[in-house]
């Protein structure tokens, strides 16, 4: 049986895991200090609670946290892999940019364990879907193709440590900045009064942006809170391009606006612009 640990429970994590049980695989994950609701999620998912000992004796780890948490998981495991006498493959799946997961590459390095750069593309996989794509790189990419027989879709790339970073970097930063900008002219436009004139020329003339902005508006907003970090990984991504990292940091100041107490009256007016493109699209 493989054992594959997965830090930690969060939504693609938990959805991972559940894939890789229903697969046959052991997986653990670590508990200690999560809420009810993540060991919830990592019970449903058939994840095992083990301490990081345990966890340096898997076969793979997987780093899937939010950006400004990956660095510290390495900080954290680095001891337990030092010690582990048999070393698993330390893969860094988390939405940081070229030069951060250089530095948790570099974090790794001395505890002798491999290390691998992975981007995950697409929502967490559901019973009857195919799942996000698993692109990875490094040294030795093939060590994640046994998770094919374990229901991942894993794509190796060349390229070396980043490659797949900046991969993810370039997805994100297209799909998420879109929704960034749809959010930003929506609210503009409703503060203006011209919501209703806004809806009805893109119903018209770009149904298919529309039915899109109608999905992810409301899908955003609770995970606006995550978005910020992210985007400051794409502005780092973007290094001496000014106004390429101008544009991210935006959306970043735009996703912890929409994510604080302050933020309730605009995702009110973005879930009534999705709700009303429903309805549009329908006539």
């Amino acid at each position: 049986m493989t054992t594959i640990a997965i830090l930690a429970a969060g939504a693609m994590g938990s959805a991972i895991a559940a894939r890789l049980t229903e697969h046959g695989a052991r997986v653990l994950t670590t508990l200690e200090g999560r809420s009810p609701a993540t060991r919830a999620r990592a019970v449903a998912a058939g994840m095992e609670d083990a301490d990081d000992a345990a966890v340096a004796h898997a076969d793979l780890i997987l780093s899937i946290v939010p950006p400004a948490d990956a660095a510290d998981l390495a900080r954290r495991l680095a001891p337990a892999l030092t010690a582990a006498m048999r070393k698993p493959v330390y893969v860094d799946c988390n939405a940081v940019n070229v030069e951060t997961v250089r530095e948790i590459a570099a974090l790794i390095a001395p505890t002798g364990a491999a290390f691998l750069d992975a981007a995950i593309i697409g929502p967490p996989p559901k019973s009857g879907a195919a799942g996000p794509h698993l692109h990875v790189s490094g040294d030795a990419p093939e060590a994640m193709l046994p998770l094919r027989d374990l229901g991942l879709d894993i794509r190796t790339m060349t390229g070396g440590i980043g490659a797949a970073s900046a991969l993810k970097m370039s997805y994100a930063g297209i799909n998420k900045g879109l929704t960034a900008l749809a959010a930003l002219m929506v609210l503009a436009a409703d503060r203006a009064g011209a919501g209703p004139a806004l809806l009805a020329e893109l119903a018209e003339k770009e149904p298919e942006l529309l039915a899109r902005f109608g999905r992810v508006l409301p899908d955003m907003v609770p995970k606006a809170y995550r978005w910020v970090a992210e985007m400051g990984e794409i502005a780092g991504f973007l290094g001496d391009d000014a106004a390429g990292r101008q544009v991210f940091a935006g959306a970043a100041d735009l996703f912890a606006r929409l994510a604080s107490d302050g933020g309730a009256d605009e995702i009110a007016a973005l879930r009534a612009f999705a709700t009303a493109s429903g309805a549009s699209l329908r006539r």
